[in-house]
């Protein structure tokens, strides 16, 4: 059984979902990237999620998002569907598309957190040996400058998408926003924060590639790589799947660590108390499954869903 997971109105997350036994089903080519930003686009409108930073590798995705509304599962169940169902139309891909394991969605709590998963997400190409640099990887994402006034449009793809449903639009825009914590006069100071982080990884990175004595892949072989493959590197299984993120030499983990675990006793107790038939039973704020689907009481504001 998985954890009880606090979903809070306003909470700045980096969320990682992988495809399955990492097919290169998202393959960086012009349909799938117009996909991607079309349906991440429709998605975040639809639950005002307000998206920071993408990046759309051929295995997996990555996106830095701010929950406004506190409906976070809501959002990643119908981008996920959305975002699966186009690509067994535009790879004629049958079985499942994502893997089996949970969605990590890494709660960012400081602004050195917010700045590292940035550049982490933005780095992952050159981490992985596929261009040399972030700017180059041709596959959906942002780019530093973007963040805060940028925008990525897309219209609608003609693959899976019904023109004559008007929960899809003709053309679909997605603002790039700034994370809540960054004040707008603080902006370029901001961005100029993530450039270094991601001159940093990317040093680190090509540190690495030396080391093993390889070669990065190039932009047209990863832009033409059969989909129906499958990645090579190694990959550790079932590796941990953080909770929260405060960033380097941050104080603060353990307190943040110690609130995990009270909601986690909080929500337990109050689920014991709902079992043995308590229908009174009050549990902590950000419980959202038991609210949703069994009309639990939680100590917080009402949703808007």
């Amino acid at each position: 059984m998985s954890q009880p997971r606090e979903i809070a109105p306003g909470a700045t997350y980096l969320i990682t979902r992988r495809v399955l036994r990492r097919h290169l089903l998202l393959r960086p080519d012009a349909a799938m990237n117009q996909f991607l930003v079309y349906a991440l686009a429709v998605s975040a409108h639809r639950y005002g999620v307000e998206v920071h930073a993408l990046c759309a590798m051929s295995t997996h995705l990555h996106l830095v998002v701010t929950d406004v509304r506190g409906v976070l599962p809501r959002f990643l169940q119908f981008f996920h569907r959305i975002v699966a169902l186009g690509t067994k139309v535009l790879r004629k891909w049958e079985g499942p598309v994502w893997d089996h394991e949970v969605t990590s969605a890494v709660r960012l709590l400081t602004r050195a957190a917010v700045v590292e998963k940035i550049a982490y997400a933005l780095v992952n190409p050159v981490a992985a040996g596929l261009v040399r640099h972030a700017r180059e990887w041709p596959g959906v994402k942002v780019e530093v400058g973007e963040i805060g006034h940028g925008m990525l449009h897309a219209a609608r793809p003609s693959a899976y998408l019904d023109p004559e449903n008007p929960q899809w639009p003709e053309e679909a825009t997605l603002p790039l926003a700034l994370p809540p914590t960054i004040e707008q006069g603080t902006a370029e100071a901001f961005r100029r924060e993530v450039a270094a982080e991601i001159e940093r990884q990317e040093a680190r990175a090509h540190a690495e590639v030396e080391r093993q004595g390889l070669r990065f892949l190039g932009v047209e072989r990863a832009r033409n790589v059969s989909p129906y493959r499958r990645a090579t590197s190694f990959e550790a299984l079932r590796d941990r799947n953080p909770t929260f993120a405060v960033g380097r030499e941050q104080g603060g983990a353990w307190q943040a660590a110690a609130a995990v675990r009270a909601f986690r006793a909080a929500y337990r107790a109050a689920l014991e108390r709902w079992r043995a038939g308590v229908r009174s039973a009050v549990f902590p704020a950000g419980t959202w499954w038991m609210r949703m689907f069994h009309g639990a009481s939680v100590n917080d504001v009402v949703l808007v869903v």
